[in-house]
């Protein structure tokens, strides 16, 4: 398995530049996050398997909140916690939470005689998560491991704060993602373009490492299209998925690297319409007690024979 750790390297993230690109696209976001939005109901339906009453949930990585109020519909007794890097989604969660659709969640709520209170949220850096360990039943992130630099230590964390016997289900990108991106600007010029994805199986054995159990990783394609290049670049500066990469390019493109791109990207067309992939991978797995204690011992349960 090979996951580089190496924080200098170009193709690494700048996560100063990376909270900034979300939060200058908060308001932005939602009308622009269509992949997002259909892959987080694709790995909330497959919560519909799992027998699970969750008493406290996380959301990390929660960005303007629309799992958090789906959440709020499905298991509106559970306790919410969103996390995000960027203050301005989590404001914008907020504001969903007071005036939009988590409503209907509290009222599902009150017909079942439970009642769904408002999440808390908080700004935080997924692999330095401010709370407490063993505090949730239910840990979800959907598209954010991406942006994570060290995800070793953002899986760890997130075993952290899960209880034993708690599901871990989360989504994230695969290398394959923004191929024809990475196509285009292969040739223009020495700079990082296109942020690094981690192989779906490099993904499995770290769940593994981090001590979690009986891990299920999948994959599909899922494919955009759009009517030029300058489209393309738009929807992911309206998404925030900007390049943060610490080799990207400090100054403007320039007309003729732009246009040796847009002619690349216009290349792939069909029928009149540029293709974007994105390799979604899926993922869950359970906290499992622990086998060894901090200092390295095996732990050894010993259990009272039941008397015949």
């Amino acid at each position: 398995m090979t996951v580089d750790a190496n924080r200098n390297a170009p193709d690494a993230l700048d996560l100063r530049a990376v909270r900034r690109a979300f939060g200058r696209a908060a308001a932005t976001y939602d009308a622009a996050a269509v992949l997002q939005r259909e892959v987080g109901q694709r790995m909330t339906a497959r919560l519909d398997v799992v027998k699970l009453a969750p008493a406290a949930l996380l959301d990390v990585g929660c960005g303007t909140g629309e799992a958090l109020a789906d959440f709020a519909t499905r298991y509106p007794s559970a306790r919410r916690v969103g996390v995000d890097l960027a203050w301005p989604m989590l404001a914008r969660a907020r504001e969903r939470d007071e005036t939009g659709s988590s409503r209907l969640g509290r009222w599902v709520g009150k017909l079942r005689g439970q009642q769904s209170s408002a999440p808390a949220l908080i700004c935080a850096d997924a692999c330095a998560l401010p709370l407490p360990a063993n505090a949730f039943d239910l840990v979800c992130s959907n598209l954010m491991l991406q942006w994570v630099n060290d995800l070793p230590r953002a899986i760890a964390e997130l075993r952290r704060v899960s209880r034993i016997g708690g599901l871990l289900s989360f989504t994230t990108l695969g290398p394959d993602t923004l191929k024809e991106l990475k196509h285009a600007f292969a040739g223009v010029d020495r700079h990082t373009h296109v942020s690094r994805f981690i192989d779906m199986h490099d993904i499995g054995d770290l769940l593994v490492q981090a001590g979690f159990a009986d891990p299920v990783m999948d994959m599909e394609y899922l494919t955009l299209t759009y009517s030029d290049a300058g489209a393309l670049m738009r929807e992911l500066r309206a998404l925030g998925a900007t390049n943060a990469t610490l080799g990207r390019p400090r100054g403007l493109m320039g007309r003729q690297r732009y246009g040796k791109v847009r002619a690349a990207l216009e290349a792939l067309a069909q029928d009149g319409r540029i293709p974007a992939t994105f390799e979604v991978i899926y993922g869950h797995a359970w906290k499992a007690a622990p086998k060894r204690t901090a200092d390295g011992l095996p732990i050894v349960t010993i259990e009272r024979p039941t008397p015949r």
